[in-house]
Formats: structure tokens, sequence, C-alpha cells
């Protein structure tokens, strides 16, 4: 049986579910961003009791077909943006990304995406490469045409421009200032 679990963005949550389901006494198989395999549940346990575990750690049960849909939308962007997994060939967009890894029609996913997150997949995308941005200006090691280039963006100006309109800052008003606004990224 396969769970699929909202708000999973990162080997930490990774860690926290499978110690939680654990603790309920389900075995746990694989677990990946977003999924867990387990075989059955034991006897006592319900599916609610399951949601109700991964809810009281800030993750969500997903019952149905299209919002898993959305969730493994999320978990392939994450990985390609945050993680940078690779998997998108170099010169794939992320639509079709997504359609090669999902097997539909990218307008039906964005529509799903759209419906189910109040956003675009356009905006999500680059909410993520923005909060990539901050991360990697934090830690000031990198300069950002190499920022920019790890991201994908055609040029620093585009980048730039993007980090503005989204935060309110240059890049290099963010790298200055004193406080760290990051998001979660299971809140952006």
């Amino acid at each position: 049986m396969i769970l699929t679990i909202r708000n999973m963005v990162c080997d930490r949550c990774k860690r926290v579910v499978r110690e939680e389901l654990e603790k309920l006494g389900l075995v746990v198989g694989r677990v990946d961003l977003g999924e867990v395999e387990v075989p059955e549940l034991p006897a006592p346990v319900s599916l609610d009791d399951v949601r109700q575990t991964l809810q009281a750690n800030g993750f969500d049960l997903v019952d149905d077909r299209k919002q898993t849909l959305v969730e493994h939308i999320k978990v392939l962007l994450i990985n390609e943006i945050q993680h940078l997994k690779g998997e998108r060939l170099p010169t794939e967009n992320y639509s079709d990304f997504l359609e090669r890894k999902l097997g539909y029609d990218y307008s039906y996913l964005s529509g799903l995406f759209s419906a189910s997150e109040g956003q675009t997949v356009e905006k999500y995308i680059i909410a993520l490469k923005i909060e990539k941005v901050k991360e990697w200006l934090r830690y000031d090691e990198l300069t950002l045409s190499e920022i920019a280039w790890r991201l994908g963006y055609s040029s620093v100006h585009h980048l730039s421009n993007q980090f503005r309109q989204v935060t309110g800052q240059t890049p290099g008003q963010y790298r200055k200032a004193a406080h760290a606004d990051r998001r979660p990224l299971d809140s952006v």
C-alpha cells in the first residue's frame, strides 16, 4: 500500500514520517518525498490514526487521486529545484519534464495544480527558485552568475528582475540584509 503524504519536502521529513508511522506499529518500507510504502495497516490502526499522527507533525495524508497527482508535481519540482536531482534533461522545459514523468498532458496537470494550490505551476516554480536563491545568497559562497546558471536562468538580469518582483529587494540588498526571511518549502 502506498500512502501519499503532503508537506514532505526534505530528508528530515522522511525520517520524521518513518519514525512516527513506526511508533503507530506500521512496518514502513520505502520512504520518498510525498510517498511511503507500507504492506498493510495493523489491525488496531486506521487511516484516521495515520492522518492524525501525520497532522500532529505538520504533514497530511492525501486520499484523493487528483490531489495525489498535485503532490507528485510538487515533489518532482522540489527535487529538481531545491535538491538539484538532475532528472530534467538539459534542454527540457518544466512542462515537458512533468508530462514525461507523470504521463499526463501539461494543460491537465497545470489546471489541476492551479485549482488545488491557488497558483500556477509557473508561479510555484518561480517561488521554489527564489527560495533556493535566498539560501545560496545567505551562504555567500556563489556569485549571482553561478546561481543563475545553476537554476537555469537565461541571464543574471533575468534572475535579478524576478527576485526583485517576488521579494521587493535586489539579490545584493538581500545578501546584505541582517535578517533571513526564507519560507519553508511546504508553505511556498
